[in-house]
């Protein structure tokens, strides 16, 4: 998603403007200046926290659980010239641990793999032969040197068997945009089966703030508050293999992100800013093959003074690299092969009979976007079957997945908003942002009418957009407006963004963003609930009779005069702010309803004592 919201509800163009690149190229010298480092320092700059905190300085990670499998992560600094993107450091063995205790006094399973500069040093073990709905704890060790221990628990996965399902789901977590209280908050909860990242994990831009009076200048985003105190490394938009290794390093090396990682397993999928903004098969709005050689540039990069953006495809695949390197995420190819095109990101997650989650990856092969209006008509391209989101492949294993489930529940984990979204002015039909699955209608009624055949009651859970929604999901949105008793096939839960602008910022305030997004709910009455304002995590709770979302948003912790934007408080808090819920077989929204209360039943322990 861009990083500036429409400025009212009356836009009508497929994508948000996105930041100039012609400022990219003018502020390479400013973004140097003010976080006063080239990319050759940023690397210096990681490597001090290596320094502090040892081997482990990027922490431990564990994701992708089955029944009987999880998948460790950490990144190991051999030596300390062998800082992320430097490609320095020699090979090193280590060993990894995995017990029923935190403090491995009953060691279940122990293991020795091995990694190097080739792989920036990062580790991925995935350990077999454990048991469901089990708790583990987990460590490496290189040499004499031993890592923070990580929880970790296997997936509530025992055919005939129904456990509790509790799981958290957040997206758009913008190192310059605050501090990851969210993750914090995630870390401190005891009740959760896994963390469900929705994409834009990191953002790709650079640290120049825009010039007062000069539109499109500038590549930083977030609230200028935090300039100097949360800013990017590398200072410029991230481009190489070094760039996005260093990149994903800084947002592993935040202490809130490690809390989190280390507590539970997470399951994640990437969006557009893991590569750049609003990208599609061939190219991206925050990318050009060639920048203007007219364009004087004179901050770090080449000899010649251009950074040059190259050919996309390229760019992409060095994203994914480091992608795969630096996320606690198996490699769906060796894992769960598919028929796909590409790279399969693409997976699905079984918990016993209760539910299914299907996690769809919309990047990669979606066609390019295009205006919502042309003419000021409706734009016929928005439905063109030959247009696609997902690759066909995918979409085919997607909407068979929802058809043929015989659990209560069918999960979709997914990146831009599902349902309809009618803009509030323009032609009738006019839809909001042609990024989200409006502009694909083709494949959007696919999955709707999957999502009719099926049995299992669908639930899709949604990031992106920066705000919180609940959402009926009708098959016919003017059948629905004339009559809200109308047929529909499914609920839709978004999340708001950990840190990332939201209407309230985009739009000046949160009066105004109210009124914008109570004029979306009255032009679109499936969506049930709407918050602009708020930045946190929700809590989805899944039992054989309903699915309930709590909202958590963060606040600020304590008198430091920053209520106004609790994202520049370092001791900001998590508190609860509503809940809605899905009962079993009405595939509608209702509540608001009480806060959830103890998980049904709790994981075992691993330990014979």
């Amino acid at each position: 998603m861009s990083p500036q919201t429409p400025t009212s509800p009356a836009t009508d163009a497929g994508t948000a403007a996105g930041v100039s690149r012609r400022g990219v190229l003018l502020g390479g010298a400013a973004a140097a200046g003010i976080a006063g480092l080239t990319p050759a320092e940023a690397r210096a700059a990681v490597g001090d926290l290596v320094s502090r905190a040892g081997v482990f300085a990027f922490g431990v990670a564990s994701g992708d659980p089955t029944a009987t499998e999880v998948l460790l992560w950490t990144r190991v600094t051999p030596v300390p010239s062998a800082v992320p993107g430097s490609g320095r450091g020699p090979a090193r063995d280590v060993v990894w641990e995995v017990a029923a205790d935190d403090g491995f006094r009953e060691v279940v399973q122990r293991g020795r793999t091995w990694t190097s500069a080739e792989r920036d040093h990062t580790v991925k073990v995935v350990v077999s032969g454990l048991q469901p709905y089990t708790e583990y704890f987990y460590r490496f060790r290189v040499r004499r040197d031993v890592s923070p221990v990580g929880r970790t628990r296997t997936s509530p996965d025992e055919p005939g068997r129904t456990h509790a399902l509790r799981l958290a789901f957040v997206s758009c977590s913008n190192y310059t945009g605050g501090y990851f209280t969210a993750y914090r908050g995630i870390a401190a909860r005891d009740d959760l089966d896994l963390v469900l990242h929705l994409g834009d994990y990191v953002y790709e831009y650079g640290n120049e703030p825009a010039l007062p009076g000069v539109p499109g200048s500038g590549d930083r985003y977030g609230p200028l508050e935090l300039v100097g105190v949360r800013d990017h490394q590398p200072p410029v938009e991230m481009v190489s293999l070094e760039d996005y290794r260093v990149r994903h390093a800084l947002y592993k090396a935040d202490p809130d992100s490690q809390a989190a990682h280390a507590r539970h397993p997470w399951v994640v999928i990437f969006d557009d800013h893991e590569i750049t903004n609003d990208a599609y098969a061939t190219g991206a709005e925050n990318h050009e093959e060639q920048d203007d050689p007219g364009t004087p540039y004179t901050g770090p990069g080449q000899p010649d003074g251009v950074r040059p953006e190259g050919d996309f495809l390229a760019r992409r695949a060095r994203a994914f690299q480091a992608y795969l390197e630096w996320m606690p995420v198996r490699e769906p190819e060796h894992w769960q092969p598919e028929p796909h095109q590409g790279r399969q990101f693409f997976r699905r997650f079984a918990f016993g009979d209760l539910a299914d989650l299907s996690v769809v990856e919309t990047r990669q092969h979606r066609s390019q976007q295009v205006p919502a209006l042309v003419d000021g008509a409706v734009n016929p391209a928005l439905a063109d079957p030959e247009r696609q989101l997902p690759e066909r492949e995918q979409l085919a294993w997607l909407t068979e997945g929802v058809r043929r489930s015989d659990k209560a529940w069918h999960l979709v984990g997914n990146q831009t908003v599902f349902a309809r979204v009618l803009s509030t002015s323009g032609p009738e039909g006019a839809v909001f942002n042609t990024d989200q699955w409006d502009g694909y209608q083709a494949d959007q009624a696919a999955v709707l009418a999957a999502m009719a055949d099926a049995t299992a009651d669908p639930v899709v859970l949604t990031g992106d957009i920066h705000s919180s929604w609940a959402n009926d999901l009708p098959t016919d949105v003017a059948a629905y407006a004339a009559d809200p008793g109308a047929t529909s096939v499914g609920v839709e839960y978004v999340c708001p963004s950990v840190t990332s602008n939201g209407f309230k910022e985009s739009l000046g305030g949160a009066a105004t963003a109210q009124a914008v997004t109570a004029a979306f709910q009255r032009r679109n009455p499936w969506v049930r609930y709407l918050d602009g304002i708020g930045h946190g995590f929700v809590v989805l709770d899944v039992t054989p009779e309903r699915v309930q979302a709590d909202v958590h948003f963060i606040a600020s912790g304590g008198d430091t005069g920053l209520a106004v934007d609790p994202r520049l408080d370092p001791d900001a808090v998590t508190r609860y702010e509503t809940s809605f819920v899905s009962v079993r077989g009405s595939r509608r929204i209702s509540g608001p309803v009480d806060e959830l209360g103890p998980r049904s039943d709790e994981p075992r322990s691993a330990s014979r004592r």
